[in-house]
């Protein structure tokens, strides 16, 4: 839980980024940290199908905050993979019975069009933005009613990759390898600190789970840790209209030499878009490429510096 609660941009804990806690007490502030105690308390962190209706009435008008479907997840994704394929119908089947919209998993090893190999598929790189609990990632249980999708047909980007890796992929080191390269290709920001945390446990019960399924055992406390820091660099939390951490941006405030104060606003908040901020830019890493600094693969960089 600590390597899950760490951001690495600011070499702190991820922080709450809402007042839906604060009646709690100290610790449960809208920039209070979130620590292992915090959540483990009354287990205070809750999916949003959970939350009292009225709270999701208020966090969808104040943070925007609308979780989708996994049916229309799972047909934007295939979206994705239909392009990628070159074809329809390589996961599933989309369906329609009695008005009710499901799929149908299909059960043949995934083929793999000319010059392209399951390697290439595991190793390509997703993104879900703004992403709450992560359902276009990994599609544990469905964020808008609850129920449980069993790992079979499960219909997320990480989903997808870790159904490859098992059909293609017989033995343990062998698995454990591509599946790093499958979560280091996964990438998803969110403001929300309860929801970046529930994204994050998600993904890595993914993992556990789909060793599980494949070798009938759990993986080496070892290798989940490491899951976990993948995912703690890949899964962050920022503010995507700015880049930046969620409420880091801050007036300059200037004293003149007679002891005037000039207050001078982030120009970059002024503005609009990603640059000028004073707030704290995101790093997230860059795991095929060297840091100059450490000389090991996994190179820091800012995530604006990707739109530019």
């Amino acid at each position: 839980m600590d390597i899950l609660l760490r951001d690495h941009t600011t070499q702190r804990n991820i922080f709450w980024a809402t007042n839906d806690y604060e009646q709690w007490g100290d610790g449960y502030a809208e920039a209070d940290e979130i620590t292992y105690e915090k959540i483990c308390d009354n287990n205070k962190i809750i999916p949003r199908v959970l939350k009292h209706r009225l709270q999701q009435a208020a966090r969808s008008k104040e943070m925007a905050e609308v979780f989708t479907p996994s049916w229309v997840c799972n047909a934007q994704n295939n979206l994705i993979d239909n392009a990628w394929f070159g074809r329809e119908g390589v996961f599933n089947v989309e369906v329609k019975e009695n008005g009710e919209h499901s799929w149908i998993t299909t059960t043949e090893p995934i083929e793999f069009p000319d010059g392209k190999t399951w390697k290439d598929y595991v190793r390509d790189n997703r993104m879900e933005i703004t992403c709450g609990e992560a359902p276009y990632i990994t599609s544990r249980y469905d964020t808008t009613t609850g129920e449980l999708i069993p790992i079979e047909k499960r219909i997320g980007l990480l989903d997808r990759k870790l159904r490859v890796i098992s059909e293609n992929v017989h033995t343990s080191g062998e698995w454990l390898s591509a599946a790093q390269d499958a979560y280091k290709s996964i990438y998803g920001f969110e403001w929300q600190g309860d929801n970046l945390l529930l994204a994050r446990e998600a993904m890595l019960f993914s993992f556990i789970e789909n060793y599980e399924l494949k070798f009938g055992k759990r993986p080496m406390i070892s290798s989940i840790k490491y899951i976990a820091y993948i995912i703690s660099w890949n899964v962050w939390q920022m503010d995507g209209l700015k880049g930046v951490v969620p409420n880091s941006c801050k007036d300059i405030i200037e004293t003149s030499l007679f002891g005037d104060e000039m207050i001078t606003p982030c120009k970059g908040c002024a503005d609009g878009g990603y640059n000028n901020h004073t707030g704290t830019y995101c790093l997230i890493k860059d795991w095929r490429a060297k840091d100059p600094e450490t000389k090991k693969m996994g190179k820091k960089i800012r995530f604006v510096d990707l739109l530019k």
